[in-house]
Parts: structure tokens; C-alpha cells; sequence
């Protein structure tokens, strides 16, 4: 798969592989005990599943490609590279490539409090019906 973007795809993210539907790289950006950044990189159709960041937001960084994140509740919303959009902490959500195109996105948490708090709960896979049905 060629890379839809200037930052490094890294490697295949075999280490949560579980949470995705088709294959996703993983690329350290920036790496520090109090911050780090990394880039992911979703081949043509991958998404994770439904998932919750808790104590702290997440924000995207589209940097690559064409994907979508949706928010439970609202409509899914596209990303195109130079777009950014902020999940807040404790919110169900997902996001991934377009279907038939790849994408690639920064993704780094912003703490609400103690470092140490933050989580990650994993949930159900996204309706295939509906991530089918995105432009």
C-alpha cells in the first residue's frame, strides 16, 4: 500500500488488530513520558471499532486520504488531510478510512487530569451495512 501521507506509516498494528476491520500501520511521531503523537494509517475500507477514551479527549489530525469518524448519536463526518476535530473525553466513537480509499491520521489524547488515568474501552465493530453506505 502506497502512504497517503509525508509522516512514516510505521509498521502493521498487530498489537490492535482485534479493535480494527482491515489492517491499520501504527507510526510513533513523537514520544515523551508526559505527550506523544502517532500517526495511523488505515488501508482502503479499515476502521476501529466503537471505543471510548476515558480521561481525556482524543483529537485527529487528518494528514492523508479520505476517512470518517463518527460520534454516537450524529451523523458520520468526513476528514480530508489539513482537518482536525476534537472527540471529547468519555464519548463512543470511531473513525477510519472511506471505503475504497486509504487515510491516515495523527491521533494524540489531551489529559483531563492525572496522566495515569487515561483508558481505553473497546467495544463493537461498526455496522459494515452502514460504513458501506459512505460516499
Amino acid at each position: 500500500m502506497e502512504n497517503p501521507s509525508a509522516f512514516p506509516m510505521g509498521e502493521p498494528n498487530d498489537g490492535f488488530a482485534q479493535y480494527f476491520v482491515g489492517q491499520s500501520y501504527l507510526a510513533s511521531v513523537l514520544d515523551t513520558p508526559e505527550f506523544s503523537i502517532h500517526n495511523v494509517t488505515f488501508e482502503p475500507g479499515c476502521r476501529n471499532n466503537w471505543h471510548i477514551h476515558h480521561g481525556g479527549a482524543q483529537v485527529l489530525i487528518a494528514v492523508g486520504g479520505r476517512g470518517y469518524y463518527q460520534i454516537e448519536g450524529q451523523e458520520p463526518k468526513e476528514l480530508k488531510a489539513g482537518e482536525a476535530v476534537c472527540i471529547p473525553a468519555d464519548t463512543k466513537h470511531w473513525h477510519g478510512a472511506a471505503p475504497g480509499e486509504s487515510f491516515s491520521h495523527l491521533a494524540f489524547m489531551v489529559p483531563a487530569g492525572d496522566l495515569g488515568a487515561m483508558s481505553n474501552e473497546w467495544l463493537e465493530p461498526v455496522d459494515a451495512q452502514a460504513y458501506e453506505s459512505l460516499a
